[in-house]
């Protein structure tokens, strides 16, 4: 098993030995370096070149965006996971390409979904280097920004005012019009089967004869029925080569 190299990086000391009791449990961490303050992190970064930093934001001197914003012109950028107790952070997080938002105290269901993210970027992270488009969306879940790579999004629909954004369990909603996101997701096979639904291709298991030429998409594990318009059906053939 190849391991997930990673530095800690809070200048609280309970914080850090609370975060790293909790990695312990995902045999693919490897905690390479501790630090406790950003100059610090700084060189860790450095000389240690990590696949993940997981940093809190609120510390004094140089913060976890400084520290952030700082390795963004490095060769290698380890991902970014914001741990902090502030969530007024999030949009700002978001601006420095962080992968998560990880928020005190820690739980075992936010650490498990922030490992999921980081397996996806490590393992999908050649595919997508080159891609005219965002490494991930910051989406809301209940008050907390959540960063979802779009190998993950299996479709968008718009629904009023809002598009929800669906994943293989969850979904998620953002303000973010179908265009914006379409947009967004340029790079990555999504395909618009309908003025509202904008689809992940790579997630289709079923496309179904439906009535007057349209069509009927199935997306895998999920149960919705996502409509084809007529005006896209050629095209979505096309796309799917049949």
């Amino acid at each position: 098993m190849q391991k997930i190299r990673t530095v800690i990086i809070d200048d609280e000391p309970f914080s850090r030995d609370e975060l790293k009791f909790l990695l312990e449990r995902f045999p693919e961490i490897e905690v390479v370096a501790e630090a406790d303050s950003g100059e610090r992190g700084l060189e860790m970064i450095m000389t240690k070149e990590p696949d993940v930093i997981f940093v809190d934001i609120e510390m004094p001197q140089m913060s976890g965006l400084d520290l952030a914003r700082t390795i963004q012109n490095m060769k290698k950028v380890p991902l970014i996971i914001f741990a902090t107790a502030y969530p007024d952070f999030a949009v700002k997080a978001f601006r420095v390409e962080a992968v998560d938002y990880l928020l005190k105290p820690f739980d075992d269901e936010q650490l498990n979904e922030t490992m999921s993210r980081i397996r996806e970027r490590l393992h999908g992270s050649e595919k997508t280097e080159n891609a005219d488009s965002v490494a991930k969306l910051a989406v809301d879940d209940n008050g907390r920004f959540v960063f979802l790579s779009p190998n993950e999004i299996f479709y968008l629909f718009r629904e009023e005012r809002e598009t929800i954004i669906c994943t293989k369990e969850r979904n998620f909603s953002s303000k973010l019009s179908m265009k914006e996101l379409e947009e967004k997701l340029k790079g990555y096979p999504f395909f618009r089967t309908h003025k509202s639904y904008l689809v992940n291709l790579n997630a289709v298991e079923q496309l179904i004869p439906w009535f007057n030429g349209a069509y009927q998409l199935k997306v895998v594990g999920r149960k919705d029925d996502i409509p084809v318009s007529r005006n896209y059906v050629k095209a979505l053939r096309e796309r799917l080569e049949l």
